[in-house]
């Protein structure tokens, strides 16, 4: 009589399930994240949640948590800029979160944001992210020497785009889409207290 060995349970640590909801909220939104549902895509059992959260709501909280950190750090390292590339950087910002290399990044920040219009912690932290993302980007324009009133209406400009242009389909809208968005990233960037476009 033959033997078989049991195939081990895969052990997933409370990361690997924030990992999973992400990818499920990404694809489904909020309403689609359910534990039962999680369980059975991370093929594990559903009793294994319940080692590493109390409840759905801790998970949604460790998945919030999770983005904020992650949003925050990327968006301080594509801010910051060498000093004298500024305005170098500036135009990368731009050219980085309205890219479609970033439609993944994009489909999870729509996803947050959609659930922050029905939750107040998720709110509270889409509000967090949106304040750093808006000030690192007004510390670029003012250290190109734009006064203050201009750098914070750049840097809104700048990101009502970059969400802007992520909901759009535009294809079909200009024979040459990428001198368009160069165009837009001039308009954005340039100012008559700015040197010329980085070649």
């Amino acid at each position: 009589m033959e033997t078989t060995s049991k195939k081990p349970r895969t052990q997933l640590d409370r990361d690997a399930w924030i990992a999973g909801a992400i990818e499920v909220l990404a694809e489904e939104g909020i309403a689609g994240l359910r534990v039962e549902v999680l369980a059975k895509r991370l093929k594990v059992t559903k009793g294994s949640f319940y080692w590493h959260f109390t409840d759905r709501r801790d998970l949604l909280l460790g998945v919030l948590n999770h983005w904020r950190d992650g949003r925050i750090r990327d968006i301080i390292k594509q801010t910051r800029a060498q000093p004298g590339r500024e305005l170098e950087q500036i135009y990368h910002v731009i050219d980085v979160y309205s890219a479609s290399r970033s439609r993944r990044g994009m489909m999870i920040e729509l996803a947050v944001r959609d659930w922050a219009r029905r939750d107040a912690e998720a709110g509270a932290i889409v509000a967090e992210v949106d304040d750093v993302r808006l000030r690192c980007a007004r510390e670029l324009f003012l250290s190109c020497g734009v006064p203050i009133e201009e750098a914070s209406s750049r840097c809104m400009l700048l990101y009502a785009y970059v969400f802007g242009v992520s909901l759009m389909i535009y294809d079909k809208f200009d024979s040459d889409i990428p001198r368009l968005k160069r165009d837009i990233a001039d308009l954005i960037a340039r100012s008559s207290h700015l040197p010329t476009a980085p070649a």
